[in-house]
């Protein structure tokens, strides 16, 4: 049988995203893509794009007009099953051209040989 949340794994997993989401706020392309799986097949939907292959997920986070993505987390929950899958899914907070916004964000995480990664992330934010 599956064990689900495994605190250890919960606990290796929050970490690392707690890392992404520093990496996401101060633009730290390094670490973002680090932790992102690097294969044509890794997939992130976004606000306004939906990015095939860590190719143009790298390609879109260099050029994004606003880099630096400060928001203000609420609602973080991280379920693992096993020892190698996990879902990370929140909610946020963020102001865009002055007016505040609230979105939600759900990754996937596999533990590859090389070690965790998104292997697919979705972010949207709710109508206004």
């Amino acid at each position: 049988m599956t064990t689900v949340n495994d605190p250890a794994v919960v606990a290796e997993v929050t970490d690392l995203y707690l890392k992404y989401e520093e990496a996401l706020a101060n633009n730290n392309l390094e670490v973002m893509d680090s932790l992102f799986w690097d294969a044509p097949e890794v997939v992130r939907f976004g606000v306004t794009e939906n990015l095939y292959g860590s190719e143009e997920i790298r390609n879109f986070r260099a050029s994004r007009p606003n880099p630096k993505i400060e928001r203000e987390i609420s609602h973080l929950k991280v379920v693992t099953f096993g020892k190698d899958t996990a879902t990370v899914t929140l909610e946020f907070r963020r102001i865009i051209n002055g007016v505040e916004r609230f979105g939600r964000q759900s990754q996937t995480w596999y533990r590859f040989p090389d070690g965790w990664k998104v292997v697919s992330a979705h972010v949207s934010l709710l109508p206004i």
